[in-house]
């Protein structure tokens, strides 16, 4: 189905293919739905600009745009499926680019919002400028982690702190949400066929019952497990970049503050809301939450 004959090293999908790879995606949502597991979301292609070892398929804007809207889409529809799709799926740096080649026109608006993946750095600006131009996309953080090595398995907290750092940036830029790549996989860092094995949050011995949650499990849950579905991200006030910051306010009213510190030094600090004050400290590589 694709130009170069092969499942990996990327090519490009045969424009004859096209139908029968909507229906294809169709099915596989459809296969889900008989389990009991409903797709919300997904995207065209991972990577979709990324010549992989792995499996991989390449598309420009236009072949993007093209199968989505005359080929993916209307097949969801025609199954009374509700799956929403987002484009991109690659890593932030061409986050407003992919968007300003897709959603510049009226017809593009049956694509519901972008995913992009966090490994070329931060690039919050780039998230920013979307949210700023394109309000009612979805925007969502589809795929981080740390990677993988003996060297880096035993960096607990440095590997806690890139996720925080990251989800604190994109939720203050305007992303929707956060999608850990992966939360659980076995001691090597797998299973993968190409074995590029990953860090992960809790990891497994898949033929037995012993496991452990890392440093990052228990950072990304300063978030997931206070930030509600329907929250909204407030304005804040820094007084320092020693220390992050994220704000929301829940749909019943709480507010709930993230304060990270990843410097060598702790940190005295003041919450000031409206008229309360209060005085707190944060000690050096460590993460605080409050519901207000």
């Amino acid at each position: 189905m694709k130009t170069n004959n092969n499942m990996n090293h990327g090519g490009k999908l045969k424009p004859e293919y096209k139908e029968i790879w909507a229906k294809y995606i169709v099915k596989y949502i459809k296969e889900y739905e008989k389990r009991g597991i409903k797709i919300n979301y997904i995207t065209i292609q991972n990577e979709p600009n990324a010549k992989q070892i792995w499996e991989s398929c390449l598309y420009n804007a236009q072949e993007e745009a093209d199968i989505a809207l005359n080929y993916v889409i209307p097949n969801l529809r025609i199954n009374n499926l509700d799956t929403k799709v987002l484009i991109w799926d690659h890593n932030k740096e061409r986050l407003y680019l992919r968007a300003e080649e897709i959603f510049n026109k009226d017809k593009y608006n049956l694509i519901s919002g972008i995913g992009y993946h966090y490994y070329t750095g931060d690039h919050f600006e780039n998230i920013s400028l979307v949210r700023q131009k394109y309000k009612d996309k979805i925007i969502i953080h589809t795929e981080g982690c740390t990677g993988f090595s003996i060297n880096r398995k035993r960096r607990q907290i440095p590997n806690a702190e890139i996720y925080a750092h990251d989800i604190i940036g994109d939720l203050n830029a305007g992303a929707n949400g956060y999608i850990d790549w992966n939360i659980l996989l076995d001691f090597k860092g797998g299973p993968n066929h190409v074995y590029n094995y990953c860090n992960a949050p809790i990891m497994a011995n898949f033929f037995g019952n012993n496991y452990k949650k890392n440093a990052s499990y228990y950072y990304i849950g300063h978030f997931s497990k206070f930030i509600e579905k329907g929250a909204k991200r407030i304005g804040y006030s820094n007084f320092t970049n020693k220390i992050e910051v994220t704000a929301f306010e829940n749909p019943n009213g709480k507010i709930v503050l993230v304060i990270l510190n990843s410097s060598e030094n702790s940190e005295n600090f003041t919450i000031v809301l409206n008229e309360k004050v209060y005085s707190d400290k944060i000690e050096k590589h460590s993460i605080l939450t409050y519901i207000i």
